[in-house]
């Protein structure tokens, strides 16, 4: 009896097991990259690459950009000083991630330059991107993300000195009509004409943010929200500066028309600084009320404009 127990529970045992792998791409496998391996660039490991597998890139700087085609990727730079620049694929980023699921973590990326004005650091073009601990430095835009269903998060990573407006703007974070953004821990500076963040997502989350054009930024809003869309902005540190594109408002909601839901817009326990012309921390172009709590105003702030 005690046996025949045993059996049925071994075998409770493999078929859970059997249902779990299955799940699972057992053929996922980690490719290095660096000078001192077989693939010597990112775009040597994109082309090969399968879904699920783990990138390391050795430190370095790589001339080189790289398309990734496959799902549920992780992309990272293995310790500190792994920098992708200088070349766009497809005239439209240094990294394409087409896959979905990809994760890119502990990687710069500088300089991308477009034809049309808006090369990207990363252009996205799949379904959820996880970015963490990256820099974004000297890109036309620093993300660059067309529609989607899926997410976009990002989190402890730096943006300096993106953006342009020649012949069209560009920014340090600009995405299309997808589900959510979500940035936390993040800094942003010394955007150039272009706003910090441009969102159309269904819903924007920045949390924990420090976004300041600086003594040099000319960076036209910090937060475009231009169709609507729900927006939560809490905790963060948010500086207008004396060269600043646009000094009117710094969080703008509604500016091309609210052509989606719009069923919160809340803004807590913000630091909020001008170092310029007088401005509008809130201007609120939609019928939503903007709930404004906590927030601290220096220099010469209007809190609100709008609903």
């Amino acid at each position: 009896m005690i046996k025949g127990r045993a059996c049925r529970a071994t075998g409770a045992v493999i078929s859970a097991l059997a249902v779990l792998l299955s799940g699972s791409d057992l053929s996922a496998k980690t490719l290095e990259v660096g000078p001192n391996h077989r693939l010597k660039l990112p775009s040597a490991a994109a082309a090969i690459a399968g879904n699920g597998d783990i990138i390391e890139i050795e430190p370095g700087e790589y001339a080189d950009c790289a398309v990734w085609s496959a799902s549920g990727l992780t992309i990272e730079g293995r310790r500190t000083g792994a920098v992708i620049a200088d070349r766009t694929c497809e005239g439209k980023g240094l990294f394409i991630t087409r896959g979905n699921d990809i994760t890119i973590r502990n990687l710069t990326f500088a300089r991308a330059r477009a034809p049309e004005g808006n090369g990207a650091g990363i252009r996205v073009e799949g379904k959820n991107l996880t970015v963490e601990r990256s820099r974004f430095i000297d890109n036309e835009n620093g993300i660059l993300a067309g529609n989607s269903p899926g997410s976009i998060l990002i989190s402890g990573s730096e943006f300096l000195r993106n953006g342009k407006c020649a012949p069209t703007c560009a920014h340090g974070i600009y995405v299309g009509h997808i589900a959510l953004l979500r940035v936390t821990s993040s800094k942003f500076s010394e955007t150039k004409e272009g706003h910090h963040i441009k969102s159309r997502a269904l819903r924007t989350e920045l949390i924990g943010d420090d976004i300041r054009d600086g003594r040099d930024g000319t960076a036209s809003y910090l937060v475009d929200i231009p169709n609507g869309g729900s927006l939560v902005m809490v905790n963060n540190i948010l500086e207008k500066g004396p060269k600043s594109d646009n000094p009117s408002a710094m969080v703008v909601i509604g500016a091309e028309g609210t052509t989606q839901p719009t069923p919160t817009l809340v803004f807590a326990n913000n630091v909020v600084l001008n170092d310029g012309k007088e401005t509008v921390f809130v201007k609120n172009l939609t019928a939503t009320p903007a709930i404004l709590r906590a927030n601290s105003l220096t220099g010469k702030v209007v809190p609100l404009s709008g609903k």
